[in-house]
């Protein structure tokens, strides 16, 4: 029989599905997050593999947040620390890359607490970036509190979603400081720009050529909408 401890720190992100936050999970919210059925979760509880830390009165059974640290062989980490992750597409736009970082470094600084800026330059639909990595794996290790951009695009245009379900798993926040909303023709047409552009730079010659045009046409007709608005 297993014993455990009360984890006092509150979870502050959770994954797809899970309804509410909270210092202890329900049996459901508790078998998405391991990937496993509920039913397997009680036979677990009734072998003596796994107890639930607690069972409510009406029997519904509740699990802390350090028996996910221990099923998941998580260990507590004291030390983590906050990141802002600040990323641009291209080398063109260094200029802008280091005005994020600025930004990013004042915001942080009011905050009191000690942190580290991870910055990138790559598409946000390229997942091999040197930055994104390190960060993921400093994640992984337990070494994150929370994680802080910019805006939701910085961190990846594509897969923002299994980011922060990794980050959850590791009770690691992820803030956005801007959260405006994007129309839905905005959004569109900065998810092809940079598709196109990435497979643009794979391109020679005239197909080359024809992906650049492409681009700028998609831009300007975009920018011409927005004035019209």
């Amino acid at each position: 029989m297993l014993t455990f401890i009360i984890y006092n720190d509150r979870i502050k992100y959770k994954p797809k599905g899970v309804k509410y936050m909270s210092k202890y999970y329900s049996i459901n919210e508790f078998s998405k997050i391991l990937g496993v059925s509920a039913q397997t979760l009680r036979k677990w509880d009734n072998n003596n593999k796994l107890h639930p830390h607690h069972t409510s009165s009406n029997g519904y059974r509740y699990y802390s947040h350090e028996q996910l640290n221990q099923v998941m062989n998580i260990k507590p980490n004291l030390d983590r620390k906050i990141i802002g992750y600040c990323r641009v597409s291209s080398n063109k736009q260094k200029d802008d890359l280091q005005r994020q970082i600025e930004n990013m470094q004042m915001y942080l600084t009011a905050q009191g607490k000690p942190f580290e800026i991870i910055s990138d330059i790559g598409s946000g639909i390229n997942y091999k970036k040197k930055g994104l990595r390190e960060l993921i794996k400093l994640i992984s290790q337990n070494k994150v509190d929370k994680v802080v951009v910019l805006y939701k695009d910085r961190l990846l245009r594509f897969g923002y979603e299994l980011v922060e379900y990794i980050a959850s798993l590791y009770n690691c926040e992820i803030e956005i400081i801007d959260n405006t909303e994007k129309s839905e023709q905005q959004e569109l047409v900065e998810d092809l720009v940079q598709i196109i552009t990435v497979f643009s730079c794979k391109l020679q010659g005239k197909r080359a050529n024809k992906a650049r045009k492409l681009v700028k046409e998609l831009i300007e007709r975009s920018d011409e909408d927005d004035k019209v608005n």
